[in-house]
């Protein structure tokens, strides 16, 4: 009896160390480094997150073009890495290729859909969150005048200018928008000299708020809104620290769960793939409001982004989805 409660006790310590063996997470970082405190950094806290409460560590890498991103992902999968998680939808081909070459490894993309059944994608309403941050950006502008900043000229981000501008003109239907693209490359989004001076060139026109949605080219403008005080709002991880009483919000995207639940999922066998779309309702996006920004917050101002938020998810707001179209109302 004593024999077999031992050869239990092994059976059962050998099945749990296989079971930790298989979760063996890895991080490819979308092109614009992994601390831009934006997209690729809440990927990153995301991360941090797990290990932190697991101890499980996790390998990751920070490509410089498209052709690492793909043998980042190849690579990992090749030495038993498990779950897999790309954060662009620059990877996306890749995935696609990848996750057809090793149907036991889960991956997740983030920003793009693959339909493969080992592959978990992970999209946004960016254009909720947009909608929120607009309203901010037309209840503070004094001039009637608000600019964007996007970063590669993708209908991505045309999705969060076309939000921003639907929020923007539902407090002040005759506001004025401004919008400049960085690039047409990957290169556009590390690149904050030209965000900044995009973002000069939208204050000499008269803009007195800016939202950058262009990675760590989105640094390069809320310093130049702050060195001309104006107003700024940042995106995807929360930025009102960078320059308080300067950034009015900050769009935040939860990229940093879509990397956490992955991983966790994983370890708790409940990985599901599929499509996953967080919006508002979902807790996937927001309008930052903290110790840094609370003093340009007027109580109107929080009242009315909170009834933005309740129509949004009520149903009373429909925010339109420029990629539906590719085209923004007016």
């Amino acid at each position: 009896m004593k024999k077999s409660l031992l050869t239990l006790f092994a059976v059962a310590a050998m099945s749990t160390t296989a079971l930790a063996a298989d979760v063996k997470p890895a991080l490819v970082y979308g092109t614009g480094g992994k601390f831009d405190k934006s997209f690729n950094e809440a990927a990153y806290n995301g991360a941090e997150k797990f290990k932190a409460e697991t101890g499980i560590a996790y390998r990751d890498f920070e490509p410089t073009g498209d052709t690492q991103g793909e043998q980042a992902i190849r690579n990992f999968a090749s030495r038993g890495f498990n779950p897999v998680v790309a954060v662009s939808f620059a990877w996306t081909s890749a995935i696609e290729k990848v996750a057809a070459e090793f149907p036991d490894t889960k991956f997740i993309i983030v920003d793009s859909v693959v339909d493969k059944p080992n592959v978990r994608s992970v999209v946004y309403k960016e254009e909720e969150g947009s909608y929120l941050v607009g309203v901010l950006a037309g209840m503070a502008s004094k001039s009637g005048k608000v600019g964007f900043v996007g970063g590669m000229d993708i209908p991505l981000i045309r999705k969060f200018e076309c939000g921003y501008e639907q929020g923007a003109r539902s407090v002040k239907a005759d506001i004025e928008v401004f919008q400049n693209m960085t690039g047409t490359t990957g290169a556009a989004w590390n690149d904050p000299v030209r965000g900044g001076a995009l973002t000069e060139n939208q204050i000499d026109q008269g803009a007195d708020v800016v939202y950058a949605a262009a990675g760590a080219t989105g640094l390069g403008v809320l310093q130049t809104a702050a060195d001309n005080k104006k107003l700024s709002i940042g995106v995807d991880s929360n930025q009102n620290y960078l320059h308080p009483g300067s950034v009015l919000t900050s769009m935040v995207k939860r990229v940093d769960l879509a990397v956490y639940n992955a991983y966790n999922d994983t370890k708790n066998d409940k990985f599901t793939g599929g499509v996953q779309a967080l919006g508002v309702k979902e807790d996937g996006v927001g309008a930052a409001i903290d110790e840094h920004n609370k003093s340009l917050i007027t109580p109107e101002m929080q009242a009315a982004v909170d009834k933005a938020k309740a129509d949004i998810i009520a149903g009373t707001i429909k925010v339109h989805d420029y990629t539906s179209d590719n085209a923004c109302p007016k």
